[in-house]
């Protein structure tokens, strides 16, 4: 029997082959146990910005630890780090729009704490019936019961239903799989005016929120068209539906901006963050939150009774706050939001290439940031959304992590990145197409 039942992982296979045991790491490299070298181009699960093996993020831990390891942050009180986090954050995203934070320990259940506060936030609006709650399709937003109710990865949320009964879904601007257009054809943003059909069909006083992450990255890292965004987020604010900015994956340089929403020019009524915020070094979600929407609760509150009957036992984490706080002192000491843009656009170069290189095996290759995708033809009679594996495995082979989604590999190498060793990233997808190609 195996003791340890791990993760999206194929427990069976694992009975035969055993897992990869990564011991250490620095960098962008992580070793296994065997002492195999890996370059992490996906920085963990979109996560390790500043790389591995950070002495000022250890050092800070270690500190932290000796003072105060952990109390509650219910019922009044707070911990010194958790108080200056909210400070940095709220500095570092007042241009996004937002005021206060409320801490939870990651991504899944930063979401959940956005959905149930948009739905109370109507409640003392004096509108009840806005409950509704619109994700999109390919959408990861967490594992949760409320967050997979609005992500739209299906075979995710399948053999978990009946998930939440007034979530929708709306369709994904995925260009090269539009639902109303040929990917070869000229945009016509049919999907944003789809988000508002929705609304208006369900009733714009039914509807509490629309959820959508700058970039949906679990879903193959799918970047909208130009305007999208902005264009959604006017719908929103068209129909007084609350726009929930997913920025889990964004969140801290990934694009080159603090932000995903900074990045593509709007302003959310609320974001959601983990990942980048600690970079990995221990697990940390946040949900920021607008003035106005604080300012509804504040004033709404009941004699004694807290104004919103939410939390988690380690909201606030001190460890987890104050290994965020030097998180983001390397994050702005070593610009690495326009190193992530440097880059990045060296890392698009290169794709470009080999896109121009192999145009029999990519469809379509690029990234913004240094978040990227390179999506494949199957060939060999596979099947669609399989040929993503079997180069990612040719990849691991010769030393590189990348991470598959059917037929796309999605790219999110640490923000730490060099030139040098995004060549090594190009280098052995380079092998691996020109391997598979030579072996039709």
């Amino acid at each position: 029997m195996i003791s340890r039942w791990g993760p999206y992982t194929n427990m069976r296979m694992m009975t035969s082959s055993g897992p990869i045991v990564i011991d250490h790491a620095q960098g962008v490299y992580v070793w296994d146990e065997s002492g195999k070298k890996y370059l992490d181009a996906h920085a963990g699960l979109w996560l390790a910005n500043v790389g591995y093996g950070r002495a000022e993020i250890h050092e800070a831990i270690g500190k932290q630890a000796e003072k105060l390891s952990w109390f509650s942050s219910f019922g009044g009180f707070a911990n010194r780090p958790s108080l200056d986090l909210a400070e940095r954050l709220q500095a570092l995203f007042a241009p996004d729009n937002m005021a206060t934070v409320f801490f939870s320990n990651d991504g899944s259940e930063a979401v959940e704490t956005a959905l149930k506060l948009s739905r109370e936030y109507w409640k003392l609006m004096g509108k009840p019936g806005k409950t509704k709650l619109i994700g999109r399709q390919y959408a990861y937003h967490g594992v949760t019961m409320g967050a997979l109710s609005v992500a739209g990865i299906t075979p995710n949320r399948r053999l978990f239903e009946p998930l939440l009964a007034d979530a929708r879904h709306a369709p994904a601007p995925y260009r090269n799989h539009c639902t109303f257009h040929p990917g070869d054809s000229q945009c016509t943003m049919a999907c944003a005016r789809e988000l508002e059909r929705i609304i208006q069909f369900e009733g714009p006083d039914t509807v509490a929120a629309f959820i959508a992450e700058p970039v949906q990255a679990a879903g193959g890292v799918i970047f909208p068209p130009a305007d999208y965004l902005a264009q959604v987020r006017s719908i929103c604010q068209q129909y007084d539906v609350l726009f929930i900015s997913d920025e889990v994956v964004t969140g801290f340089g990934r694009l080159g901006e603090w932000s995903g929403s900074r990045y593509y020019h709007i302003q959310p009524d609320m974001m959601t963050f983990a990942k980048g915020i600690t970079s990995g070094y221990l697990p940390l979600g946040a949900t920021a939150v607008s003035a106005p929407i604080f300012e509804v609760f504040l004033k709404n509150s009941q004699d004694r009774g807290p104004e919103f009957r939410h939390g988690n036992t380690y909201s606030g984490h001190p460890l987890a706050c104050a290994a965020a706080l030097a998180n983001i002192d390397v994050i702005e000491k070593e610009d690495l939001l326009s190193r992530a843009q440097e880059q990045g656009r060296y890392l698009n170069e290169q794709l470009q290439k080999l896109m121009r290189e192999f145009p029999e095996e990519i469809v379509d290759a690029q990234c913004e940031g240094l978040l990227g995708r390179v999506e494949l033809y199957p060939h060999d009679g596979q099947a669609a959304g399989t040929q993503g594996e079997k180069v990612s495995e040719h990849m691991k082979a010769q030393g590189v992590i990348v991470r598959p989604v059917g037929d796309v590999l999605t790219l999110s190498p640490p923000l730490i990145i060099t030139r040098q060793e995004i060549d090594e990233i190009i280098f052995a997808l380079h092998e691996t197409l020109a391997g598979l190609k030579a072996a039709r």
